[in-house]
């Protein structure tokens, strides 16, 4: 049987990522954490399969959008995490190729579903 493919979660935020990749780890899932651009780009040019990314976009600048743009070309699924609700925020995560946008806190039944989702569950 072929192992799933990994979650990339990205989010400035050292803890956030801590406890999002243990409720990720618990759930079944294997991840990959980065805490920077810098490790976001580290993790898309390595080796490891990458099924679906999880993008907080807290606390980075605008170029994280360009990231997101090589996940849409590159053809990976990702959500936004968007600490609040917001049309324009929303409005760009879609035209930057999210598939959706999640408000923290996040609703865990929800946000699990659409992983699942995602993942082709």
């Amino acid at each position: 049987m072929k192992d799933k493919p990994f979650i990339l979660a990205v989010d400035h935020n050292r803890r956030n990522l801590e406890l999002l990749g243990q409720f990720l780890n618990k759930e079944g899932y294997q991840t990959i954490s980065a805490g920077s651009q810098e490790e976001f780009q580290q993790a898309l040019s390595g080796e490891t399969e990458i099924g679906l990314v999880l993008v907080d976009i807290s606390g980075f600048d605008r170029q994280i959008w360009d990231l997101c743009e090589k996940l849409r070309d590159d053809q990976i699924p990702f959500l936004v995490i968007s600490p609040k609700q917001s049309a324009a925020i929303q409005q760009e995560s879609i035209a930057h190729g999210a598939r959706s946008m999640v408000v923290k806190p996040l609703a865990i039944r929800e946000f699990l579903g659409m992983i699942r989702g995602l993942m082709g569950e």
